[in-house]
């Protein structure tokens, strides 16, 4: 598993050469990471996976769309290295790429992601949450640049929704319609 955070660690370094590299396209990037989104996730409880307010699209916490995926579930720091945490967090925003994509219809719609909480299911002793959330926060920097560079916080919580490994929330500006249609 030191291979993938060497991977994670990558993604954010290989990012304008990728984007040099692919065009301009958030889809054509994740291509050529060899990734493909996961069908979208519908709501498992009395909410919403996505609330607009203006240009801001605030999204429900996500966990990884596949919870049997290897690593997928457990508790970072017992039944998972920070490593295998980190592939949980790249799974996880897989499955966020997916919810943004099926909302807006194409993911270069995304201007920038403002901010991302990320929440590890972790023992009491953990002080590695960064790392693990950086499996999220790097793909978002390989798919969108700079402006998948964010705000962000990393929690340790004592459970999670059906013993996921990481649940994470985000917020991103998008374009506004009107806008595009001017140019």
């Amino acid at each position: 598993m030191k291979c993938l955070a060497a991977v994670l660690v990558g993604l954010a370094l290989q990012a304008p050469s990728l984007i040099a590299q692919t065009g301009d396209t958030p889809e054509a990037r994740l291509a050529a990471l060899g990734l493909t989104l996961p069908p979208a996730p519908k709501p498992v409880a009395t909410n919403v996976e996505v609330t607009r307010a203006g240009n801001l699209l605030f999204l429900a916490g996500h966990g990884p769309c596949d919870f049997t995926a290897p690593g997928a579930t457990g508790k970072v720091g017992r039944d998972l290295t920070v490593e295998q945490g980190a592939a949980a967090a790249r799974l996880t925003a897989l499955c966020i790429l997916a919810t943004l994509k099926a909302e807006l219809g194409e993911l270069s719609r995304v201007k920038r992601v403002v901010k991302v909480l990320g929440m590890v299911n972790a023992t009491d002793d953990f002080t590695r949450h960064p790392q693990v959330i950086n499996g999220a926060s790097d793909l978002f920097v390989a798919v969108f640049g700079e402006h998948g560079r964010h705000a962000r916080s990393a929690v340790g919580v004592a459970s999670l929704p059906m013993n996921i490994a990481v649940e994470i929330e985000i917020v991103v500006e998008v374009e506004d319609l009107e806008e595009r249609n001017k140019e």
